[in-house]
C-alpha cells in the first residue's frame, strides 16, 4: 500500500504531537524534523484540525496539540482524511459485464477490507511504542548486506 505524502505527513505529525502530550508544537518544528515544507504541512494540519484530531493555538508559543485519545485513535482515523479507501475505480459496466471483471472486483474489495481492518486496528499509542522501539536502536536502519558479504560470513 502506498500513501500520499500528505497522509504520511499527517501520521508523522500526529505521532510527534502525541509524543509531546500537552505541549504546543509549531508546524516549523515538525517540518524541520521531517524536512518538509511548512506550507504543505500547514495544509495537512488544517485538515487534521477540521477532523478534530488536533487543536491549534495562535501567537507566541502557539502551535498544534494532539487532542485525540492515543489509545483509541487509529491510523485509519488519520489515513481516511487523505486517502480514498474504496475499491479501485473501474467502470461499472466493464466490471459487471464479465465473470473476470466481477472476480477482480471481489478480490480488490477484499484487499481494501483487509487494509481498512489493519489500519483500524493500529492505534496511535501502538505506533508510538513502535517508534520508541526503533528509536532505541539509534533510529537508523541497518545497512543491507550484499550477497558478496553474505557469502564471506562464517556459517
Amino acid at each position: 500500500m502506498r500513501l500520499q505524502i500528505s497522509t504520511q505527513l499527517a501520521i508523522f505529525a500526529i505521532l510527534e504531537l502525541a509524543a509531546r502530550d500537552g505541549q504546543q508544537v509549531s508546524v516549523a518544528d515538525i517540518g524541520e524534523k521531517y524536512s518538509v515544507s511548512s506550507h504543505h504541512l500547514a495544509k495537512v494540519m488544517h485538515v487534521m484540525g477540521r477532523a478534530g484530531l488536533v487543536r491549534s493555538a495562535r501567537g507566541a508559543g502557539g502551535g498544534y496539540q494532539f487532542v485525540g485519545n492515543a489509545r483509541r485513535t487509529t491510523l485509519l482515523d488519520v489515513v481516511q482524511r487523505f486517502e480514498d479507501m474504496s475499491s479501485i475505480d473501474q467502470h461499472p459496466g466493464v466490471a459487471d459485464a464479465t465473470a473476470e471483471g466481477q472476480a477482480l472486483r471481489q478480490v480488490l474489495s477484499e484487499i481494501d477490507d483487509i487494509a481498512r481492518a489493519t489500519l483500524g486496528s493500529i492505534t496511535i499509542a501502538t505506533m508510538r511504542k513502535l517508534v520508541e522501539r526503533h528509536g532505541a536502536g539509534g533510529g537508523r536502519r541497518p545497512k543491507p548486506v550484499s550477497s558478496r558479504q553474505r557469502d564471506r560470513s562464517p556459517s
